[in-house]
């Protein structure tokens, strides 16, 4: 528990009115959209990057845990207040600073959610290219602390390719820049450090990013298709004949099933995978991207090809897509995400692996993937009144990331490790590794002090490299 002499000091650094402390707030900041739950002691709204040294400045002294937080919607358990303390509720640091098409760059506060960045960039003919599925509520700077991508980041790349410079507040209150509003930044490249570190190493308090020139065209279409297989090897066609579309989305029948029961995005229900895909580029190239695309999906035997023939169309596919894991939640709120990635051209072979796990462990999985990079996300289905089947959920879940390892692929596309995945670290990485991790947390926070508890499994358990199958 924190002091009350601790509450008032924080009170003299925000304010009254950017504290909470009841516990009806304590329980709105105890959970994130995992199903994992810890109460913290205090919540704290910081307006400016001053406040925020000062408040870690007493934690420092204090040794109080802090966990950043934004919307809340991670979804591997990394805004869990496991150790208590502060949480760090960056949502009322959300200005957008500068918007320079000349230079192509937008300055923001963390706690600017990702769609409003694209609602002011749209007017003026550019856009943010990583867009999160959950953009209408995931802001800036859990982006960044995640390395967020998206259905866009296909084409465009993931978050750590647009972000130029970070303002810091380390664990002390020490306030530091890392990279800077130019590209060609000297001396060493810390960016990489922070970006996709879950809130352990400091907090941003401003994000200098690179934004880009809205595409001149794009078309968007609907490829359907009998059978599953069939879905995904036309996946790894497209990739593999060198062309490469903003954007190949694809989802199971069951899948699709959910979404039409709630979006209504005129998905078909009948089909056992489709892929939403979308071309983007100069106006005279894209009928020949357009072509080349249907003649791969008629090769692997798709049954049928829309294309939007408006935008009213187009937004409805993507509409569908987007709200895929909110649709789920309506149906079976408590559910597991999985997020493991594999190379392209095992996609085919994953996803028949995923559906073999499901009949293993007995649990229903809906499947939908940002194909186009080999990342999966399957959902698995549970009743959360019976301890066996949620026993079964996450076993399947481990089995699944198992198999990406195995594959030679990753145990996170864009979600993080957080609390849910600690136990793939140890399949994924050698024990050193894992040490040298270890070491980069205790140069930045040797008192473990920022998001306590996260990432790194118990070293006592690390599972030696031979261990590893085809992960190396």
């Amino acid at each position: 528990m924190i002091a009350p002499s601790i509450i008032k000091e924080l009170t003299r650094i925000v304010g009254k009115e950017n504290i909470l402390a009841e516990l009806k707030d304590l329980l709105s900041y105890s959970y994130d959209a995992t199903m994992r739950q810890e109460m913290p002691d205090v919540i704290v709204f910081p307006r400016s990057t001053e406040q925020v040294s000062a408040i870690m400045k007493l934690a420092h002294r204090e040794r109080i845990p802090v966990v950043p937080r934004g919307a809340g919607t991670n979804l591997s358990g990394g805004t869990i207040p496991l150790k208590g303390g502060i949480v760090l509720e960056i949502s009322r640091m959300n200005r957008i600073l500068e918007i320079n098409t000349a230079d192509r760059r937008a300055v923001v506060e963390p706690g600017v959610v990702n769609l409003d960045l694209q609602n002011a960039l749209a007017p003026l003919g550019y856009f943010y290219p990583p867009d999160p599925a959950s953009q209408k509520s995931s802001t800036m700077g859990g982006n960044v602390g995640e390395n967020a991508g998206g259905p866009m980041c296909l084409r465009y790349g993931v978050t750590s390719k647009y972000v130029y410079g970070i303002e810091i507040v380390l664990a002390d209150g020490t306030v530091i820049d890392v990279g800077d509003y130019v590209e060609d930044f000297p001396a060493y490249d810390l960016r990489g450090l922070f970006i996709g570190s879950e809130g352990m190493l400091g907090v941003a308090t401003k994000l200098i990013l690179h934004i880009i020139p809205k595409p001149e065209a794009s078309r968007t279409m609907l490829a359907i298709f009998d059978r599953l297989e069939d879905t995904s090897q036309a996946v790894s066609d497209i990739i593999g004949a060198g062309i490469v579309p903003g954007a190949i989305e694809l989802l199971d029948q069951k899948m699709c099933q959910v979404i039409e029961q709630s979006v209504k995005a005129g998905y078909p229900t009948d089909a056992a995978g489709l892929l939403l895909i979308e071309v983007a580029g100069l106006a005279d190239t894209l009928e020949k991207q357009v072509r080349e695309i249907s003649e791969i999906c008629q090769k692997n035997k798709a049954r049928e090809l829309r294309i939007a023939q408006s935008s009213a169309e187009r937004d409805a596919l993507w509409k569908g897509r987007r709200g895929a894991f909110g649709s789920v939640a309506r149906i079976c709120p408590p559910y597991i995400v999985c997020d493991g990635t594999v190379p392209r051209d095992k996609l085919p072979a994953a996803l028949h692996k995923v559906g073999e796990i499901a009949e293993e462990y007995k649990v229903l999985i809906v499947n939908v993937a940002h194909a186009g990079d080999g990342n999966l996300h399957p959902l698995i289905l549970f009743d959360v009144k019976s301890p066996e089947e949620h026993k079964a959920a996450k076993k399947a879940g481990e089995t699944i990331l198992d198999a990406c390892i195995a594959m030679g692929g990753t145990i996170s596309g864009e979600h993080g490790i957080g609390l849910e995945k600690m136990d793939a670290m140890r399949h994924m990485f050698d024990p050193a590794d894992i040490a040298a991790m270890r070491k980069v947390k205790d140069v930045f926070d040797p008192n473990d002090i920022f998001n306590p508890g996260k990432m790194f499994p118990p070293e006592a358990e690390a599972v030696l490299p031979k261990e590893k199958g085809a992960a190396r």
